[in-house]
């Protein structure tokens, strides 16, 4: 179910959820967005082809956040946010894949909410979808795993708080947002906890875009493998998920003739 809320002016945000980066992947309902939209605040990891769906005369600000590095505070992007709208503004809040999922999305609507600001969200394809597909899997599987756990690696203290007996366990299916930077402290707690070294895990960089790759490894050679790939793009991990050989074959097919 989507809220909006009462305001008199004529201002409004749509919190949308640009995907994983493949345009073709986003809604009619994110387009629709982007055709009446005055100002465009952005996250750094849309790609251009997305970008370029705006409307001609849309104002684009890039306010995305660097892991570890340069980046936009949440405050200044909430006071940014409103400032717009109260301008009678018709904004768009763009967020990479689904905006419920790691967006800091609650703290944005507080925002608008308290200077009486309408708004909507408009999901997007999170990263975890467009990256399984990738691999030719899926999340679940009867009589593998019934649930699967969605997790950042990025809040070091926030990831050494989960159930590492239970995501331990055979069968066990995660998948790790942002979690390139902490691959050596996730293998360290999983082993910790009686996890299989050869538990299959799998990396997908770039998911849904034309230099998307896969790093099929296990969990006894993770971080190793993972510096060897040097991969700098956005990456989803993949706990207990091996790619299909045919999932790998059509990526490598695609690179090959791009």
């Amino acid at each position: 179910m989507q809220f909006t809320h009462s305001y008199d002016g004529t201002g409004h945000v749509d919190f949308v959820g640009a995907g994983p980066g493949d345009p073709e992947l986003l809604t009619l309902k994110a387009l629709n967005a982007f055709a009446r939209a005055d100002v465009v605040l952005h996250d750094r990891l849309i790609s251009a082809e997305v970008l370029e769906l705006a409307g001609k005369t849309a104002v684009l600000i890039d306010v995305g956040k660097a892991g570890f590095g340069p980046s936009w505070k949440q405050e200044d992007i909430d006071a940014l946010l409103v400032d717009y709208v109260l301008k009678g503004q018709r904004v768009v809040r763009l967020k990479s894949g689904d905006p419920t999922v790691f967006g800091r999305l609650d703290e944005e609507i507080e925002a608008v909410e308290a200077a009486g600001i309408t708004w909507q969200i408009v999901p997007g394809i999170t990263a975890a979808s467009a990256a399984v597909a990738g691999i030719g899997q899926s999340l679940t599987r009867r009589g593998r795993n019934s649930s699967v756990r969605i997790l950042t690696g990025h809040d070091m203290k926030g990831f050494a708080d989960h159930d590492w007996t239970a995501l331990a366990r055979a069968g066990s299916v995660a998948a790790i947002y942002m979690g390139k930077k902490s691959a050596r402290f996730i293998q360290g707690r999983l082993i910790m906890h009686g996890a299989d070294r050869d538990t299959p895990v799998t990396l997908v960089e770039n998911a849904s875009r034309p230099d998307q790759r896969i790093l099929a490894t296990n969990l006894a050679q993770l971080p190793n493998d993972l510096a060897a790939a040097e991969m700098d793009g956005p990456a989803l991990t993949f706990y207990g998920l091996a790619p299909r050989q045919a999932a790998q074959a059509l990526t490598e097919f695609k690179k090959e003739h791009a």
